[in-house]
């Protein structure tokens, strides 16, 4: 399905009834990404799945240059649009960020939020890894290993090698397409000025914050400074596990989001 913002295209999709979770993409990620979830997202939930601007099916920003304000501001129009009610916003990396500044722009928008393996602010460390990115873009090969294996721990890149070097060939063409390389050099510039520690305060929805011991990218530190800002927060600390929890520990991740979506308020029961 599409949603018109402006002038652009947003690709969307949604499964089951229910509570509705709305899942915002990693960087790299598009609503095909968590086709292995649906199944169990949507048996009890309104699943939402969007592709951001410059993502997957959405449009694409060509010549332009943003930040992630305008991520923001066509999500506040999307879910008005849709009039979700109890909303659970769940974001990873990127897309936890964009839930962030969500979250705190449009506060009567979102019911509950799940902040996985992300940050309240790029770093200059963060924005180095960026940078080599961006200049590894132009070589399909040096993308992928510039940004992939990272993402995973060592334990799990190593012991699934087989399904690595698959995925390996199957991104290698996706990284080879220049229409995607500008979309994520785009996506990734909208993230250097991203700042809401001072913020964090101001979210006062009951919150999840996860984050992995093997996490390069965003490091559990980013996680424990947002857990202790935002009120309502619980944080949660996964083991042997790095940035892509989803793929490493799909069980435990799904009883996560799960859980704490679905989970009965603490008032009801007291």
């Amino acid at each position: 399905m599409e949603f018109t913002y402006k002038d652009y295209s947003v690709y969307y999709e949604t499964y089951g009834t229910g509570k509705p979770i709305l899942i915002l993409n990693g960087i790299m990620m598009s609503t095909l990404s968590w086709k292995p979830f649906i199944e169990a997202f949507s048996k009890d939930n309104c699943l939402i799945l969007i592709d951001l601007l410059d993502q997957g099916k959405s449009s694409k920003l060509d010549g332009l240059t943003y930040n992630q304000d305008i991520q923001v501001d066509m999500l506040a129009h999307f879910i008005k649009a849709q009039a979700f009610i109890d909303l659970a916003v769940f974001g990873i990396s990127y897309g936890g960020e964009v839930a962030i500044k969500l979250t705190i722009a449009y506060p009567q928008l979102v019911e509950r939020l799940l902040l996985f393996n992300t940050t309240s602010h790029t770093s200059s460390w963060l924005q180095e890894i960026g940078y080599a990115w961006n200049k590894a873009a132009s070589d399909p090969a040096a993308y992928y290993s510039t940004t992939i294996p990272v993402i995973y721990s060592q334990k799990f890149y190593e012991k699934h090698i087989e399904w690595m070097n698959r995925r390996k060939e199957m991104l290698l063409t996706v990284f080879a397409n220049p229409v995607f390389i500008q979309a994520m050099i785009r996506l990734t510039n909208s993230a250097n000025d991203l700042d809401e520690r001072a913020h964090l305060k101001e979210i006062k929805c009951p919150t999840l914050v996860v984050g992995c011991e093997q996490d390069i990218i965003t490091p559990f530190a980013n996680q424990q400074f947002i857990a202790k800002e935002i009120p309502q927060a619980q944080l949660v600390y996964v083991p042997d596990s790095g940035h892509a929890l989803m793929y490493e520990k799909p069980i435990l991740f799904s009883s996560l989001v799960l859980g704490f979506t679905n989970n009965t308020k603490l008032e009801d029961v007291i």
